[in-house]
């Protein structure tokens, strides 16, 4: 079994430093070049998510007692490719900016402070957004704290009007025994 996995490390190894270099000479090529070199690496990268599924399924046969270290390995490979794919996202934005760049000339100064001025305004648009969540956030606990005292006070309303009840009942009962008692002294 870690012979199989051992095989899948090599081709990794490989093809992660083959596109490694790839990726490094995207941002000086152009065209067609370019495209196909774009292309490559993508089926490189593609091939190089497939070796890491073998390698997990390896991992999962390997005995119990070694899966650890096995596990920790294909987590660093994984975190290599995360690393590669995005170094190869940023080559070919790189490329993009050059082109862009020579294509505006000293436009692209300005679009550079318009580009921090919309990033400047997007924050403090976050900001704001979260001061308003922060205040709905505030404003729905109040309602439930106010929905609370409501609870409470009818509730307690209630009780006044049961002790209010009994306190009337006690007194006819008091007035009626008291007739009584009048009553009773006059014979």
């Amino acid at each position: 079994m870690s012979s199989d996995f051992e095989t899948y490390e090599q081709d990794f190894g490989t093809i992660t430093a083959e596109v490694t270099n790839k990726i490094g000479k995207i941002p000086k090529l152009s065209g067609e070049e370019k495209t196909q070199l774009v292309l490559n690496v993508d089926k490189q990268l593609e091939e190089v998510r497939e070796l890491l599924e073998q390698m997990d399924l390896e991992v999962r046969e390997i005995p119990i007692q070694s899966r650890a270290m096995y596990n920790s390995r294909l987590k660093s490979y994984k975190q290599e490719v995360e690393k590669l794919e995005k170094d190869f996202k940023r080559s070919r934005i790189a490329y993009s900016d050059e082109v862009r760049n020579e294509l505006l000339g000293d436009d692209a100064i300005s679009s550079e402070s318009q580009r921090a001025h919309l990033l400047d305004n997007t924050e403090r648009l976050e900001r704001s957004s979260r001061r308003l969540e922060a205040g709905y956030q505030i404003a729905v606990e109040t309602e439930q704290v106010g929905q609370e005292i409501l609870a409470n006070l009818h509730t307690d309303r209630e009780k006044i009007q049961r002790a209010r009840e009994r306190l009337r009942e006690t007194d006819a009962n008091l007035g009626k025994s008291s007739r009584i008692l009048t009553g009773m002294l006059r014979r």
